[in-house]
């Protein structure tokens, strides 16, 4: 089986796909992966053979751009589009040379799926988030006035389909390019527990668990309790990390935080405190009673896999989401403010109350019960034969 798979330029995107990605190569299956240079090792690691998109006036490298996208459906579609055409080319030269069985695309690199389109290739969605339809949208906070400027930039839209249309895109309107369905076959990487809403999603839904790596830099345990804190790669909040070491610096337990760039603006830490631009998430999470997080799905399913109680802290509304479904199943309990006084309280509420523990422990069982790599293995291989249906 020869298999084309997409994915954005992002770690929380890409890093989950690497253990389904290993065990097709394993398996002796062909996976041409289509990322960008900074992804370039882990790719071949895992057995891929890596095709790079750099280059290609994707603006998602930009900061404020993409910022936008989440804000701006008229410019997303533009950016989609423009990536899409930029890539056309050399995605159609590769796909003729490969002659991949199915193409597999991260759920939000659309140009994955227009590929697939584009040659009459069976697609499958990787969605490293939850798996969202009408009944789960709701955990996302989208308002009527969003939804407003959507239909007033529609017009807008409508040329960026056009465009598509030009180039040989079956496309018909941007739903066919953004909303997948209950045919739409679709590997998510969490639990049906986890998962909002999983009886409304369809069998083509294969929920095989978080990808969960190996422990590679052990952390010693030096306290009864042990509290990780860490906001992702890019928070910049360091009134919030200076609140943090404050408050908890005056408390007798282990604090091992994860801050990026940040370290260099602390000094003199209180003898408990830990700073780290970053860590073995894996190792540390394996020793911790409690984990103040942004709520990205990788973190909090390891978080959870490792049945620690979390202080949600999300930045986005795709991370409200997890946040909101983890504080629904009594795994969490959500950060009320950045003060001390609120930070401390949080971590005493999850750290105290046998209920949140018992409840991660739930969704972690949810979890180490899900068939994983080797699930999706085998569902990628029951559809290499399947027939594109046609119009």
């Amino acid at each position: 089986m020869k298999i084309a798979w997409f994915c954005i330029p992002a770690h929380g995107h890409t890093n989950p796909t690497l253990g389904v990605v290993k065990e097709l190569t394993a398996a002796g299956h062909k996976v041409y992966y289509f990322s960008f240079e900074m992804f370039r090792e882990e790719i071949e690691q895992a057995g891929a053979v890596f095709i790079g998109c750099d280059g290609y006036d994707f603006d998602m490298e930009d900061k404020g751009n993409a910022d936008r996208v989440g804000k701006d459906k008229a410019f997303a579609t533009e950016l989609l589009v423009s990536s899409t055409l930029a890539l056309d080319e050399m995605t159609t030269e590769k796909v003729g040379e490969i002659k991949p069985d199915l193409v597999v695309s991260d759920s939000v690199a659309f140009w994955g799926k227009l590929v697939a389109m584009k040659h009459g290739l069976p697609y499958v969605s990787s969605t490293t988030t939850f798996a969202f339809n009408q009944h789960s949208a709701r955990y996302m906070k989208e308002t009527p006035w969003d939804i407003a400027k959507m239909l007033l930039t529609m017009p807008k839209i409508h040329k960026q389909i056009r465009r598509l249309q030009e180039k040989g895109y079956p496309v018909k309107g941007i739903l066919d390019i953004v909303q997948n369905d209950n045919e739409t076959n679709t590997i998510v990487y969490t639990s049906k527990y986890f998962q909002p809403c999983s009886d409304t999603f369809s069998d083509r839904y294969h929920f095989i668990g978080p990808s969960i790596r190996p422990i590679t830099k052990p952390f010693e345990k030096t306290a009864e309790k042990t509290v990780y804190i860490s906001m992702g790669t890019i928070n910049q909040n360091r009134d919030f990390y200076r609140n943090c070491i404050h408050a908890l610096g005056q408390t007798d337990w282990q604090v091992i935080i994860s801050m990026g760039t940040n370290t260099e603006h602390f000094d003199d830490l209180p003898g408990n405190i830990q700073v780290y631009e970053s860590v073995d998430q894996m190792a540390a999470l394996s020793i911790a009673d409690a984990f103040i997080t942004h709520c990205g799905m990788n973190s909090a399913s390891e978080g959870l896999y490792f049945q620690v109680p979390l202080v949600l802290f999300p930045q986005t509304p795709e991370q409200g989401a997890v946040a909101k479904r983890a504080e629904e199943l009594g795994a969490g309990t959500s950060l009320q403010s950045i003060t001390e006084e609120d930070i401390l309280q949080a971590l005493k509420k999850v750290l105290h109350e046998p209920a949140y523990k018992e409840s991660a422990c739930r969704i972690s069982e949810s979890f180490r019960a899900c068939g994983g790599a080797a699930e999706a293995r085998a569902f990628l291989e029951s559809l290499a034969g399947e027939k594109v249906p046609k119009d």
